[in-house]
C-alpha cells in the first residue's frame, strides 16, 4: 500500500513538473501560429531565413512595405505559372512599396532552387523554407500558398493554389492600400538579387 502511495505522489509531481516546464517554455519563446480561423488581419508570424545567395532575411524588416509572400516549390506546375506574374507585378508596383518574397519548400532546396531561380530569372528574394516556418503559417499544406501582407504587418489575404493575374494584382493593391500603422513608416531596404 505504501509503495502505491509513493508511486502516485511521484506521478503527480512529475505531471506538475511537465506542465510547469511547458508553460515556462511557451512563455519564454512566444510564437504566432496561423490557423484557418485567425488568418485575416492577423499579425504575420516573423521569421529569419537564408536567401539562395547565403544572406539572412528577416520578414519583420519589411514592415512599412506591402509584401507578397509566396510559398512554392520547383516541382509545382502552378508555381511556375505565377512566378513571371510576380516579377512583372513587383516591377509595376515596387515604387509604391511592394516587395515579393518567395519561400522555396523543396526537400532538396539547396541543390535545386538556385539553378531553378537562375533559369526562371527570378529577380525577387528567394528564401530556403523550413517546416517550422510553414507550421507558423498554418502548415502550408498545398503549393502555391500566397499571403498578402499589409504595410502594418497584418495579413490582408491568403490564396491557396493558382489564381488569376487579375486576382493577384487586386490582392497586391489591397495590401498596398493598408496604412503603415502607428509608428511605422516605409523605409528603404536592400533586397538581395539573384545573380543572372
Amino acid at each position: 500500500m505504501r509503495n502505491a502511495i509513493v508511486l502516485i505522489v511521484v506521478i503527480v509531481v512529475v505531471f506538475f513538473m511537465l506542465v510547469a516546464g511547458r508553460r515556462f517554455r511557451n512563455q519564454a519563446t512566444p510564437k504566432t501560429t496561423l490557423t484557418t480561423n485567425n488568418i485575416k488581419n492577423a499579425m504575420t508570424p516573423d521569421f529569419t531565413l537564408k536567401t539562395i545567395d547565403g544572406k539572412e532575411m528577416k520578414l519583420s524588416d519589411l514592415r512599412g512595405k506591402a509584401v507578397l509572400l509566396n510559398f512554392w516549390a520547383t516541382w509545382c506546375g502552378p508555381c511556375k505559372i505565377e512566378i513571371p506574374w510576380f516579377m512583372e507585378l513587383e516591377k509595376q508596383y515596387a515604387s509604391q512599396g511592394l516587395v515579393v518574397v518567395g519561400v522555396a519548400m523543396d526537400d532538396d532546396a539547396k541543390d535545386v532552387v538556385p539553378k531553378f531561380a537562375q533559369e526562371m530569372k527570378i529577380d525577387y528574394p528567394v528564401l530556403f523554407g523550413t517546416e517550422q516556418v510553414a507550421d507558423q503559417y498554418g502548415g502550408v499544406e498545398g503549393l502555391p500558398m500566397t499571403f498578402y501582407i499589409g504595410r502594418d504587418g497584418k495579413i490582408v489575404k491568403r490564396i491557396a493554389g493558382l489564381t488569376s493575374h487579375h486576382d493577384i494584382e487586386e490582392s497586391i493593391q489591397d495590401a498596398l492600400n493598408t496604412p503603415a500603422g502607428q509608428g511605422q513608416t516605409p523605409h528603404a531596404l536592400l533586397i538581395p538579387q539573384v545573380a543572372q
